[in-house]
């Protein structure tokens, strides 16, 4: 990543670029504080109101997130009813009028892409499940290069001042994206195709890109937790195919995963949700994790 680097440093290095921060980022989730710290640099603060430890789903609107709100230039959250349960209290409480849905300071991920697993129908007993579809695209790589690009588009109408700041980062950022997603995709030949259990429908973004196959999931409907009868259905219906690998996300409850493997030996794979962000972990440090997490089963 030398090159993206230099590129990224010479932008300070050019007549007119400001380099205090001008805009503060509030974010939901740490991939788009990722995001908006490579399309941004050191001309944004920017903070996430959640870590790669949390479930985005299901966080309270604590006065220091009202805090960071209320003086936030822009929103950058995913959508899709992800943070319905906190997000729009969040909003209100923190009186911004410049980051309300319709503001030029409200920015949606998911609006971006074209989203998966959209419900046919809408009924209680089906669970945890999201009508716009599944919010968790920041799993497809290729998808945080379609968001980047209106991103950046909004950064420059929030501070036209420092637009071609933004214009030779997002620049800079597609170009080394895309080689990385072109080097990951290579890297990862062997998964694909494979068959899979995942615990929650959080990775179906990663597995259409790989071509995963998706042979059982251990929640009997979203957000549900897996019964011992439930889980013994599962084993039973994996007596008779070759399953690769189960996969489970860093935040969720391992137990049921875990005694799963125990019991057919199929190999379990605990996936990161997403950048450490707090501790300084690049979108492109997670995806080369996730790289290496999967090949692990196939070695």
């Amino acid at each position: 990543m030398i090159l993206r680097t230099t590129l990224l440093c010479l932008s300070f290095l050019l007549p007119g670029v400001q380099v205090q921060a001008a805009i503060n980022v509030f974010t939901c989730e740490p991939e788009w504080a990722a995001l908006a710290k490579e399309l941004g640099g050191e001309l944004l603060d920017v903070y996430s109101a959640t870590t790669a430890l949390q479930d985005p789903h299901h966080i309270q609107a604590r006065p220091s997130l009202i805090a960071r709100a209320r003086k936030a230039d822009l929103l950058v959250c995913t959508g899709a009813e992800l943070e319905t349960g906190w997000l729009p209290l969040l909003l209100r409480k923190a009186g911004n009028a410049g980051i309300q849905p319709g503001q030029s300071g409200h920015f949606l991920a998911a609006e971006q892409v074209e989203l998966l697993d959209v419900p046919e129908r809408l009924d209680r007993s089906m669970g945890d499940i999201h009508a716009s579809g599944n919010p968790h695209v920041h799993t497809d790589p290729r998808n945080i290069l379609q968001i980047a690009g209106p991103l950046h588009q909004r950064l420059k109408q929030i501070d036209p001042d420092n637009a071609e700041h933004y214009t030779r980062r997002f620049e800079a950022f597609a170009g080394d994206w895309q080689r990385a997603i072109d080097r990951w995709y290579a890297q990862l030949a062997p998964v694909k195709g494979a068959a899979v259990v995942v615990h929650h429908d959080f990775w179906s973004y990663l597995i259409d890109w790989l071509g995963l196959n998706r042979v059982a999931t251990l929640e009997p409907v979203p957000g549900v937790s897996p019964s011992s009868a439930h889980l013994a259905r599962v084993k039973q219906s994996l007596d008779l195919q070759a399953v690769t690998m189960i996969i489970d996300t860093g935040y969720m409850n391992d137990r049921p995963a875990n005694w799963l493997s125990d019991q057919t030996g199929i190999a379990l794979v605990t996936l990161p949700a997403t950048a450490d962000f707090q501790n300084g972990e690049s979108l492109y440090d997670w995806f080369d994790n996730l790289a290496a997490l999967l090949l692990e089963p196939v070695k």
